[in-house]
């Protein structure tokens, strides 16, 4: 009501400030009128003066042309610009102010503006926008809203990889069991729980998440984290060549484009035994009393060394393939890739050089 009456008061201020020389005007007009009836009463005042003899006949006279002087060019002005002429523009700018200032107005506010929309609480402007707010603000927002409303499917579903990603796995795995329960079954939900609950055993794929990844598979038998955790428990329990299967099916269903590629490879050329490149006599020894750091520094260097012979000589199918293996092993994909590009330009002179590579590579699960 208040932000009503403000802008009432404004239109009326407004018009006030239209309407105001618009008077000051016809105030004018009706003065210059009211100049000519007091020369009229002049002249008969002259009149009656020489009529009882107070003033001679030449005075008379001369009064009576110079009132008549005035009188003329008072009625001159008052035809040259005639009051009716002038209070039609008036009256037309006057209604205008009076009637379509406001009808203007409110032709503009109210599609452009919000007259029916409830104020917005002073806490609620106060609050930070979502992307300025921390994270753990966010989360406890969330948190709150779902211990409200703990059907909410789809706010399950939004917070337990947040969760997950936080390292809050326990929480995780009760979002996801409720993002399940209330926005639907799915492979996807069940691989990512299946992989939170082996997070939450420090990577081991308990039975209980050795269940999740079954139950994603038979959901979608392609559903590519639960096979790939289903290969890793089959390695945790002693059988290498089923994890080898599964990762090698993934492989030979998979497009060279997928994301998870690389990986996989890297864990099958692992599980088939690839080995690093072989340490010179003597360090094998040396290597036992280094520690992890020392031991991996010492074969990075023995892979740079491998690199760079190859470099020199490529004919060497064997190195090659040496490489390729201990890049996939070290988890450098990029640095796998490059040396089979490599390999394959260094050998392509030689037909058989070259079908060579190419079986290795496949043995490794790589594209020949």
């Amino acid at each position: 009501m208040t932000l009503w009456f403000v802008f009432a008061m404004m239109t009326a201020a407004a018009a006030f400030a239209v309407l105001w020389p618009l008077g000051r005007g016809s105030r004018a007009a009706l003065a210059q009128g009211t100049e000519a009836t007091v020369y009229k009463d002049q002249l008969a005042e002259v009149d009656r003066d020489a009529e009882l003899g107070l003033i001679g006949p030449a005075e008379a006279s001369a009064a009576r042309v110079e009132i008549s002087r005035r009188l003329l060019a008072s009625d001159e002005a008052e035809r040259a610009a005639p009051v009716a002429a002038r209070r039609g523009p008036r009256r037309a700018v006057a209604l205008f102010a009076l009637i379509g200032l406001p009808v203007l107005a409110l032709a503009i506010y109210l599609p452009l503006g919000s007259p029916l929309q409830d104020d917005q609480p002073l806490t609620a402007r106060k609050q930070e926008p979502p992307q300025s707010q921390p994270l753990d603000a966010l989360i406890a927002q969330v948190e709150a809203h779902l211990e409200k409303n703990p059907t909410d499917g789809r706010g399950w579903a939004v917070l337990a990889p947040v969760l997950a990603k936080t390292g809050r796995l326990p929480d995780a795995v009760r979002a996801y069991r409720n993002a399940i329960t209330y926005a639907g079954d799915s492979a996807e939900r069940r691989a990512d729980l299946g992989e939170v609950i082996a997070a939450a055993a420090g990577g081991v794929i308990t039975d209980e998440a050795k269940s999740e990844f079954e139950r994603a598979v038979k959901l979608n038998p392609n559903e590519a984290k639960a096979n790939y955790f289903l290969g890793l428990a089959a390695e945790q329990d002693g059988r290498p060549k089923d994890a080898a299967a599964t990762w090698r099916g993934m492989l030979e269903k998979a497009g060279q484009d997928a994301p998870w590629r690389p990986m996989v490879q890297a864990q099958l050329a692992r599980v088939e035994g690839a080995k690093m490149p072989d340490l010179p006599e003597g360090a094998a020894a040396a290597a036992q009393n280094m520690s992890p750091a020392e031991r991996s520094a010492m074969i990075q260097g023995m892979v740079d060394k491998l690199a760079a012979k190859l470099k020199q000589n490529g004919d060497d199918v064997d190195g090659w393939l040496r490489l390729v293996r201990a890049y996939m092993v070290m988890g450098d994909a990029e640095k796998a890739k490059g040396a089979q590009a490599e390999a394959r330009q260094a050998v392509s002179g030689n037909a058989e050089r070259l079908k060579q590579l190419n079986d290795g590579l496949k043995n490794l699960g790589l594209d020949g």
